[in-house]
């Protein structure tokens, strides 16, 4: 029992523990609203993978983990109603079985939808918006433990879909579906990096989701990994900028068996058996890693690469793996894709923190060229007064959580640190 009290306080990977004095888990919406409406301070917890503390609270933290978990599918609208406790995994087999598909999944298929929604987490893709940008409507729980419920092209719903929990707790989420396709994943190794940099754009755009993994050291790409869409009409790849067709299946960290992750060699499948990296089944790497990730517009994609590369020697002995990732403009007001295309710099850290946290201001000046956004639910150091410039809409936001959240129910460290740069 104290063993599970302690882990109930562990984030995913273990390395930051809530602080909240209490932990509920309401199993209705009623139970929900009662418990915002009581607490001084209340914040979600989702499925435990932020990397930093922006999903804590001084007081009461609520779990959606227990909560209704039914989903609903308007086949006509093409839309699917559902908690935001459960996990991406979870929908994709369920939407799979009715014969519909998202347009995008994580690496991890195990993240909660309202985590993944609120901090702009994203798969991969030229053409491929972040997750957010499936949302059509939001249920919310505000302070006072009222509904709200806002849709796509009501006022603020732009600025309300990324909300980084400030303004209530997301109960339910409307996501825009489509029809069930099929997906092969090819991995290829040993690519060239001048080989890809010669025309970035067009080795990004060789299949539905391209990812390139990398130690940041060498001549070479350690491994590409490629999703088609079976119904594109393009051809299978069967060569990519000069790598080497994998002979065996590969985890994205050298070393690791592949046990854990998604069919490879090609074969087709269903997306959700081929979009997200591991499988739903498997939890990979839990509590053995740290995670940050740093993006771009895509216009500075090679300067940004090659500026990572240039801190190779300060990078690679804390790494297990980067992966390189490229996503499509949208107009919520806190993406790290507001109206810009752009390009992730994701590293995933040895278990090292204070090794980390020192080199994370290194790579954060590097990219600062580059109008780098970080990745609001992972490692990074950025306040609010550096964030602001980058944000056209920071301060429509600012004056947004004021406005739905008076009194700062809602407010914690992490938004005083990066939203309002200030204390509550």
């Amino acid at each position: 029992m104290i063993e599970e009290q302690v882990r109930d306080r562990l984030n995913w990977a273990g390395n930051y523990e809530y602080s909240a004095r209490t932990i509920e888990h309401p199993t209705t919406l009623a139970e929900l609203q009662r418990a915002v409406a009581g607490a001084t301070r209340v914040s979600a917890l989702g499925s435990r993978h932020s990397f930093n503390d922006i999903a804590d609270t001084p007081g009461t933290l609520v779990s959606l983990d227990v909560l209704d978990p039914a989903v609903e599918i308007d086949e006509a609208a093409l839309t699917v109603t559902v908690s935001a406790g459960v996990r991406y995994g979870v929908l994709a087999e369920h939407l799979q079985r009715r014969g519909f598909a998202l347009h995008n999944l994580a690496s991890l298929p195990h993240i909660s939808i309202g985590g993944a929604v609120a901090t702009a987490t994203h798969g991969s893709g030229d053409g491929n918006g972040n997750l957010a940008t499936a949302v059509v409507a939001l249920e919310l729980v505000t302070a006072s433990g009222d509904v709200l419920t806002v849709s796509k092209g009501d006022e603020d719903f732009d600025g309300m879909v990324v909300g980084l929990g400030a303004l209530g707790i997301v109960h339910r989420a409307t996501l825009r579906i489509e029809p069930s396709f099929d997906v092969r994943q090819d991995v290829f190794t040993d690519v060239p990096w001048d080989a890809v940099l010669a025309d970035y754009d067009a080795a990004t755009s060789s299949a539905y989701s391209v990812s390139l993994f990398t130690d940041w050291s060498g001549d070479t790409i350690g491994q590409a990994w490629l999703k088609s869409r079976m119904d594109s009409g393009s051809a299978a790849p069967d060569q990519f900028y000069g790598g080497s067709a994998a002979d065996r299946a590969y985890h994205p960290v050298p070393g690791v068996a592949a046990d854990h992750c998604t069919q490879q060699f090609g074969v087709p499948g269903p997306w959700s058996d081929r979009l997200a990296h591991f499988r739903l089944a498997f939890t990979p790497s839990n509590g053995e890693e740290l995670q940050t990730e740093y993006l771009v517009g895509r216009e500075h994609a090679v300067g940004a690469i090659a500026a990572m590369r240039a801190l190779a020697p300060r990078i690679t002995p804390l790494l297990q793996v980067s992966e390189v990732r490229s996503m499509a403009a949208d107009e919520l007001w806190l993406s790290n894709n507001y109206q810009r295309a752009g390009i992730g710099l994701h590293f995933t850290w040895k278990p090292a923190q204070p090794q980390v946290e020192e080199l994370l201001p290194e790579i954060e000046a590097a990219l600062a060229p580059f109008a780098m956004r970080p990745h609001w639910g992972k490692l990074f150091t950025m306040d609010a007064a550096q964030l602001a410039p980058l944000y056209p809409r920071f301060g429509d936001f600012q004056a947004l959580a004021r406005r739905t959240d008076p009194e700062g129910k809602f407010r914690n460290a992490f938004l005083d640190r990066t939203m309002f740069g200030e204390p509550a």
